[in-house]
C-alpha cells in the first residue's frame, strides 16, 4: 500500500513539474471540442398522438354472418410495418426528401438516416400511438410526422383489401373446380344407375331386402299353389263320391284291404330284421321300402275304383254339374298360380345368381354417392365463404369498424431539442482536462526525472548519503510566484470560456 501511495505521489509530481504542458493540451482539446459543440446542427423534434377506437357496434352485429375482421390486431401490425422500407420510402417521396439524392448510395444513406430518426410508440391497453421524428429543418419534421400519420390511417383501413381480392379469387377458382367436379360426379352417378339398374335399391331398400321379399313372395305362392291343388283335390274328392276332407289322398292305413295288408304286414316284419343288420341306405332296405310304398298306393287306387262303382247314377246330378264347374275353376287358378309361383322362381334364381355383384356394386354406388355429397357440400360451403370474404373485406375496408382520432397533431417545433450542447460542453472540458493531465504525465514518463532521494535508491540499487536543498534566490521566488499565478490564470480562463459557452447554451434552450 505504501509503494502504491509513493508511485500514486510521484506521478502527481511529474504531472506538476509538467503542468504547462497539461494546460496547452488542455485548451487545444477545449476550443476544438466547444467549436465541435457549437458548430453541431440544431435538431428538432415533433410528434403525433392518434387513438385508434376499435370499439364498433357492427362487430356483435355481424359476428354470426361474416369472420368479423380483428381490428386490434390489424392495427398493431400496421403500428409495427410502419417504418418498413415501401412506407419509408413513400414518406421520402411524399416530402421530396428524394429530390436531393442523386445516386443510389446516396439515397440509401437518406433512407437509413430517416428510419433512424423515426421513433413509433404505443400503448397496448389504450391503442394510443405516438409517431415521432428528429430533424434538422422545423418544416420537414411536421411534413415527415403528417406524411407518416396519413400512410398509418390509410394502411390500417386497407391493409386487408388486398388480402380479401386475392381470397375471393381464390373461392372462385376453388368453386370452378368443384362445379366440374360436381357435374363428373353427376354423370358417373347417372351412368352407373343406368348400367345396374335391375341390381340397385329401390325406394331405399336394398339387395338383400329383394331378395328376402322375392323369397316371401315365391313362399306365399307356394303356399297359395298348394292351398288351391288342396281345394282342387277336395273337389275332385266330391266328385267321386268322397267327403271334402282336409287330406284329398285316402290314408293307405286307413283303407282295409285283408290281402295287400298281410303282405303289407309281412314285409315291414323283415324290414325290422334289415335294420338290425343294415343302415338306411341298404339296398334291402331301401327295396323293402319301395315294395311297400307300391302296396299302400296299390291300397289306396283300389279303394278309389270301388268308391267310382259305388253310384252310377251320381254322375248325372245338378250337385255333380256344380262340382265339375268349381273343379274346372280350380284348375284355372291352379294354373294361375303356378305361373306366378315360376316366375317368382326365375326372379329369386335371377337375385341369387347375382347375389355376389351386388355387395361391390353397392360399394361402387357408395362410393360415387359419397364423393357426390362431399363435392356438394364443399361447393355449398365455398359459396357461403364467397359472399362472407367479400363482406369481410367490405368491412375491412369501411371506416365504420374502427375510428380515428388525432390527440396531438403535428406541429412546426420553434425550440430545438439537440443536441443536448450543455452536455456536450461538460463532455468537452472533461475531455481537455483528462488530455491534458495524460499529456503532463505522458511527457513524465518520457522524460523521467528523480523526485525523492527513495526514486533515485530504488532505481539504482546504491545508497543515498544524503540530499542538497535547492536555495531559492529572490528573483527565482518572484519567477515562481508568477507561474503559479499564470497557470491559475490559464485554469480560470478556461473555466470562464466553459461558463461563457454553457450559458449561451442554456440561454438558446
Amino acid at each position: 500500500m505504501e509503494d502504491l501511495i509513493r508511485q500514486v505521489l510521484s506521478s502527481l509530481k511529474g504531472i506538476w513539474k509538467y503542468r504547462w504542458h497539461a494546460v496547452v493540451v488542455a485548451w487545444l482539446v477545449a476550443v476544438v471540442g466547444f467549436i465541435k459543440v457549437i458548430t453541431l446542427p440544431d435538431e428538432y423534434q415533433t410528434s403525433a398522438r392518434v387513438f385508434v377506437d376499435t370499439q364498433t357496434i357492427l362487430k356483435p352485429l355481424l359476428a354470426g354472418m361474416t369472420s368479423v375482421p380483428n381490428t386490434e390486431q390489424q392495427v398493431a401490425i400496421m403500428s409495427r410495418t410502419l417504418l418498413s422500407r415501401p412506407n419509408v420510402e413513400r414518406v421520402m417521396r411524399m416530402v421530396d426528401l428524394d429530390l436531393g439524392t442523386r445516386t443510389v448510395r446516396e439515397h440509401e444513406t437518406e433512407l437509413d438516416e430517416l428510419m433512424r430518426r423515426i421513433k413509433i410508440s404505443g400503448t397496448s391497453a389504450y391503442d394510443i400511438y405516438t409517431i415521432s421524428y428528429t430533424g434538422g429543418q422545423p418544416k420537414m419534421a411536421r411534413d415527415v410526422v403528417q406524411s407518416l400519420l396519413t400512410i398509418f390511417v390509410e394502411g390500417s383501413f386497407q391493409g386487408k383489401k388486398g388480402d380479401t381480392e386475392k381470397a375471393v379469387q381464390f373461392i372462385d377458382e376453388q368453386i370452378k373446380n368443384y362445379e366440374d367436379k360436381l357435374s363428373a360426379a353427376e354423370n358417373l352417378l347417372k351412368e352407373f344407375k343406368i348400367r345396374n339398374n335391375m341390381l340397385l335399391p329401390r325406394q331405399g331398400i336394398d339387395y338383400g331386402s329383394q331378395l328376402l321379399m322375392m323369397s316371401d313372395s315365391l313362399n306365399n305362392a307356394k303356399l297359395e299353389l298348394l292351398e288351391a291343388e288342396q281345394s282342387r283335390r277336395a273337389i275332385a274328392a266330391q266328385i267321386e263320391g268322397d267327403e271334402p276332407v282336409l287330406d284329398l289322398e285316402p290314408s293307405a292305413a286307413a283303407i282295409s284291404n285283408p290281402e295287400l295288408d298281410e303282405r303289407i304286414a309281412t314285409i315291414n316284419k323283415n324290414l325290422d330284421s334289415l335294420r338290425l343288420q343294415y343302415t338306411e341306405l341298404h339296398p334291402d332296405i331301401v327295396a323293402s321300402k319301395r315294395l311297400i310304398t307300391q302296396l299302400e298306393e296299390r291300397k289306396v287306387a283300389d279303394s278309389k275304383l270301388r268308391a267310382a262303382s259305388g253310384d252310377p247314377g251320381r254322375n248325372y246330378s245338378p250337385m255333380l254339374q256344380q262340382l265339375k264347374v268349381a273343379l274346372t275353376e280350380a284348375d284355372a287358378r291352379v294354373a294361375a298360380i303356378k305361373a306366378r309361383v315360376a316366375e317368382f322362381q326365375v326372379r329369386n334364381e335371377r337375385l341369387l345368381a347375382h347375389s355376389n355383384a351386388v355387395p361391390e356394386i353397392e360399394s361402387q354406388l357408395a362410393q360415387l354417392n359419397r364423393d357426390y355429397v362431399i363435392n356438394k357440400e364443399n361447393y355449398e360451403k365455398l359459396i357461403g365463404r364467397r359472399e362472407a370474404a367479400k363482406l369481410s373485406g367490405e368491412l375491412s375496408s369501411t371506416t365504420d369498424m374502427m375510428a380515428f382520432k388525432i390527440i396531438d397533431p403535428p406541429t412546426v417545433p420553434l425550440t430545438p431539442v439537440g443536441p443536448n450542447r450543455p452536455l456536450l460542453f461538460s463532455a468537452a472540458l472533461a475531455a481537455a482536462l483528462g488530455a491534458g493531465v495524460a499529456a503532463a504525465l505522458l511527457v513524465s514518463q518520457i522524460r523521467p526525472t528523480f523526485l525523492s532521494p527513495g526514486e533515485l535508491r530504488d532505481a539504482t540499487g546504491l545508497a543515498v548519503l544524503g540530499t542538497v536543498a535547492m536555495n531559492w534566490t529572490a528573483q527565482q521566488q518572484v519567477r515562481r510566484r508568477r507561474d503559479r499565478y499564470g497557470f491559475g490564470l490559464c485554469l480560470g480562463s478556461l473555466a470562464l470560456l466553459y461558463g461563457g459557452v454553457l450559458g449561451a447554451a442554456l440561454f438558446k434552450f
